[in-house]
This record gives C-alpha cells, structure tokens and sequence, in this order.
C-alpha cells in the first residue's frame, strides 16, 4: 500500500482532470458548447459567448451557477440565451448580487427577499431603479477615494445592472414581441428602425463580424440600421434570429442547425479566430486553476501528515502531486499568454497567478534536494492563497482586458514585470518557510535539529535569490520609467514599495552577516518581508494615486490587514523566550543557533561567555 500510495494519488488526479475537459451534458438536445464557442467582440477584444456568459454572471453575482425560480440549475449559456431571447423569464432570475443592507433599502428589500439573503432579480429591482439613478448621480460628484460603503455600493450595482441591461439590447430589442417578423421585408425592416437604433445605442456586443464593406466589427443594431436602408440583412443577423426563435420555441434540432450553418459560414474568413475562441471556451470549462487549488489544499494535508506519520511515503506523494499542480498551472498561464499574445503578466489578476506559480517552482526545487515535505507544505499554502486572490480579482471583469497604453510593451511586460513578479514570489516564499518553522517550534516537537537547520538555510538562499531579483527588477522598471515618462524615479508609491522589498531583504542578509540575527531572528525578519511585499503589491494600489494608477483595488483593505495582523502575531511569536519556545515545541536544549542574537544560551538558559 505505501508503494503505491503516491502513484494513486497522481492517478486520482489525473482522472480528476480528465473530468472538468469532458463536454458538460447539452440540455434538451441545444448544442450550447458550439453556441458557446461562436466570436463576439466585448470590452476590446473578440472572445467567445462562453467567456461573456461565465465573466458577467462572476461580475453579477459573484458565481457562475445560476438558480430559477422554480429551483431548477442553468448553466451560464442558458442563462445567457434567456437573457436574450427570453429577457421576461431570465428577469426572474436571481442573479445580482447586493451585501450592503442600506442599498437594499432603496429597493424596500430585506435579506430574506433574496436568494440566500444577497442575490436578487432583476424584476425585484425594478421599481427602485429611478431611485438607484438618482443615488448615483450624486455619488459621481464624490472622489472614488472619499466614498462611503454605500456610495462604492451604489456605484457598483448601478454598474451591474447598467451591464445586465446592455446585454439584453445585444441580439433583438428586450421590448420588441415579435423581433423576427421585423426582419422579413423591407416594410418590416423600415418599421423596426427605432428598435434597431435603439439596440445600436444599448448593446453590450458586437456580433456582426467585418465583410468588403465594412471593416469593422458591428453591433446587431447598427447591421439591421444599414439593412433599412437598404443593404441586405447580415449572415449574422439572420443566424441569431433563427437561434433565437428555435430557442424560444424549444426546437434543438433548428437552433443547433443556425449554430453549426453559422459556423460554418464564419470558417472561411475567421478560422483562426474560430481555433481561438474553442480554445478558450475549452479552458473556462477545464478551470485549471481552480483544480490547482484544490490539488495544492491536498498537498498540505499530505505534507503535513508526513511530519507525524508515514514520512517518506507522504512527502513523495506531497511532492508528485505539487509537481502535478504546477504543471496544470504552467498550462493555464501558457493558454493565457497565447490567447491574450502577451508575457504572463498583465495587471493584478495575472500577478497573483504568476506569483503563486513561481514561488511552487522554487519549492519543488527545494523539495527536491531536502525531501522533507517543508517545500511543499509552504509551496502548497502559497499556491492556494494566490490562487484565492487571482479567484476573488477575477470578480472584477474579464481578466484577459485590453491592455493600458502604458503597458503595451511585451518587451517590459516581460522583463521588468517578470523579474520584479519573481522578487515578490520568492519573498513571500522566505517568509512563509519561516512560518512553517515558527509553528512547529512554537507548537509542537516535530522541528527536530535536522529540520531546523534545513529551513534555515533554504530562508537564507531565498532571501539571497530574492535579493537579487527584487533589486534587478526594481532598476529595469526605473529604465521603463524613464523610457514611458521622462524620468528614472519619481517616488512613486509603487516604485516606492519595490524598493522596500529590495531594502528590507538586504536588512535580513546584513543582520544575519553581521551576528544580529541566528536562526529565529532570520525566521522572524523573514515573515515580516510578507508584510512588506504584500504592502507593495497590493497596500500602494489602495492609495490611490501615482503614476501607477491601473489594477486599483480597495476591496481587499479588510483582507490586507487582517493578514498583516496575522504576520505580526507570528513575529511576535518567533521572539518569546526560548524557554518557552522550549516547553512548548521539541523540549530539547537550545544551540547557539536558536537565539535571536549573538548572545549564546547554554541548556540551562544561563548566558555562555
């Protein structure tokens, strides 16, 4: 059994994987995956339906299930083909999402009116949407800095349901009874004119793709305008309105036929553009990152097992199954480079991503050459909480976003962004080996010597390798500066916070050198690097201002101290006396190695010399 435990483990995973890429059941005979993967362009670039569809109902209500009425389970293109074809059912829908109880008081809402107390429909709204203008306007005269709870509330649902009712307007007029008998003759296509001005005005989408005459991608509406005035009604249009009667009328054998004639059709001139989109389509299904995360939760279980039973047994298993979720997670970046042509970091969502996936390599190196399951327990904890930042920053919109003028240089984005991303990994890496060493010192007798000493030297090489890669990332992004804006440094907050990993990491390694610091000293300088790091990753986006101004987030202030409590809670840890240290974790005598400084401790505790 324990020979083949780690094989099985991979195994299960494996099997694991293979079911998120297996195509979903298709309800009621709709081909809903090729629905799924036909182009559109939104927010800047073409995607397909299945990423309009999942990236709304995240931003809506904070998931992708969505629940009817009558407790029956949509998937998000049902959902989506509701919302356009059937927009007086899918209103019914509970699917916006509202936390702040005085918001719901515009409304003359409760909790309990609400799908699981915070999610709402849309008819449940709709009285209180004048109310809900009013509010917002007022709230745009205020500094986004200056606004209370309920205004960034406000503000926020005024938003989301401004891109529900944008959606509604993208295929046929929400309004309109009968939109496809607009589309039969010229008299029907003069009377519709003010329906298809109106979805030219409102759409979310643009679904016409480019022919000889026009370049461009169009709305619907702006088709169906030309159309009025006497150009023939788009291949688009025509598809989409057959989609959308069969859809209506339950017919899975027309509707499935409009998708694959219209597919067909958009192959000959946008099949690259076709490859694209089923490729993406097909990594929003897989969810690889969301499998990481809970393949990394299973390693630290494993990992920390290993340290009171089974230990070599374990720790390999720990360590094939973080391989295994780093490799998933490479292939989930990689997909995202290829699909957006840019370097692995993009904006905030992308960091936490590359962050968590570089400090799991580091730890499958260290791993490697130590065997102890340390690495992977601190590889796994960093690789979940990366992976739950990049979840909740994914919340926001499409992650895939256009880029920022500023950005737009893949020779930066992939060395200065890179490197200094790297810095970061590593850093926080350091700091939580450290935490490893501190609980298990302070809380229980598995830190033996061997032990001890192997999570010291790894905090000190990667504090090393930090070093060097915070400080060398930090220059390059000073060339970039100077290139973009006319200066090396400006004292920005951003630039400011780098240089603070970068001085705070020489700090541990000149403490050390120096004798002012042994092995807790180094652990507890090295948590308090994750204070730092994290101050600069996400603290100076809080504030607001600098050059710096893109990936913004004020959302995490609460999560942004409480974890900066927590580190602080772990130095003071790592500073109780080492007596007590003593009595509480292995029970042995304490080296010269074990105290905060250069004052030795002999067994007894009595000062030496």
């Amino acid at each position: 059994m324990k020979k083949y435990f780690p094989t099985a483990v991979l195994l299960l995973a494996l099997l694991a994987l293979g079911a998120t890429l297996l195509p979903g059941p298709s309800p009621r005979g709709f081909d809903l995956a090729a629905f799924g993967r036909l182009p559109v362009l939104a927010d800047g670039r073409l995607k397909p339906m299945d990423t309009v569809a999942r990236n709304t109902l995240l931003v809506l209500q904070g998931r992708q299930r969505v629940v009817t009425p009558d407790n029956r389970a949509l998937t998000p293109h049902e959902w989506l083909l509701d919302l356009f074809f059937r927009p007086a059912e899918a209103d019914t829908y509970a699917v916006i999402r509202i936390d702040n109880a005085d918001v719901l008081s515009l409304f003359n809402l409760a909790r309990s009116d609400g799908n699981g107390g915070v999610r709402f429909s849309f008819n449940q709204l709709r009285n209180g949407l004048a109310e809900l203008d009013r509010q917002a306007q007022l709230v745009d005269a205020v500094e986004s800095a200056e606004r209370s709870a309920f205004q960034r509330a406000v503000a926020e649902l005024h938003e989301h349901v401004f891109v529900y009712d944008r959606l509604k307007f993208s295929l046929q007029a929400p309004d309109s009874p009968d939109f496809p008998a607009l589309l039969k003759d010229a008299a029907g296509l003069q009377s519709g004119k003010t329906v298809f001005e109106s979805m030219d005005s409102f759409s979310a989408l643009r679904v016409v793709p480019p022919t000889a005459v026009a370049t461009e991608w169009r709305t619907a509406g702006r088709s169906l305008v030309a159309s009025v005035a006497g150009a023939p009604v788009e291949p688009a249009v025509r598809a989409y309105t057959a989609m959308g009667l069969a859809w209506v009328n339950g017919q899975a054998e027309g509707f499935n036929a409009a998708v694959h004639d219209y597919t067909a059709g958009l192959a000959v001139s946008f099949g690259p553009v076709l490859r694209k989109c089923a490729l993406e389509a097909l990594f929003n299904r897989a969810e690889p990152f969301y499998t990481s995360m809970i393949l990394y939760v299973v390693v630290f279980l494993l990992a920390v097992v290993s340290w009171l039973k089974w230990p070599e047994v374990l720790a390999r298993a720990a360590f094939g199954l973080m391989g295994f979720a780093f490799v998933l997670t490479t292939v989930g970046i990689a997909a995202r480079m290829w699909l957006e042509g840019r370097p692995p970091v993009t904006n905030l969502y992308s960091s936490a991503l590359f962050i968590g996936w570089g400090a799991v390599g580091l730890c499958l190196i260290l791993e490697r050459i130590d065997g102890r399951a340390v690495a992977g327990a601190a590889g796994a904890l960093i690789g979940f909480g990366t992976l739950v930042i990049a979840h909740h920053l994914s919340l926001s919109g499409d992650t895939l976003e256009m880029m920022r003028a500023v950005l737009d240089s893949n020779f930066w984005l992939a060395t200065h962004v890179v490197t200094v991303t790297i810095g970061y990994a590593s850093t926080f890496l350091a700091g939580f080996l450290a935490i490893i060493y501190i609980l298990r010192g302070a809380l229980t007798r598995s830190l033996d010597r061997g032990t001890a000493d192997a999570l010291a030297r790894m905090v000190y090489g990667i504090v090393c390798f930090a070093t060097f890669f915070s400080f060398v990332g930090t220059v390059l992004g000073g060339i970039w500066a100077d290139q973009s804006w006319g200066r090396f440094w400006g004292w920005d907050p951003k630039e400011n916070g780098a240089l603070i990993i970068v001085i705070w990491n020489a700090v541990i390694l000149h403490a050390r050198w120096g004798g002012l610091i042994r092995q807790r000293g180094l652990m507890a300088l090295a948590v308090f690097g994750n204070i730092v790091t994290a101050w600069s990753w996400f603290g100076t986006n809080m504030l607001g201002i600098g050059l710096h101004s893109y990936g913004f987030t004020d959302a995490a202030f609460y999560g942004l101290l409480t974890f900066v409590v927590s580190q602080l809670i772990l130095v003071g840890v790592a500073l109780l006396p080492p007596n007590l240290w003593r009595s509480l974790g292995t029970g042995t005598p304490l080296r010269p190695a074990d105290t905060m400084g250069a004052v030795r401790l002999q067994p007894g505790g009595a000062k030496a010399g």
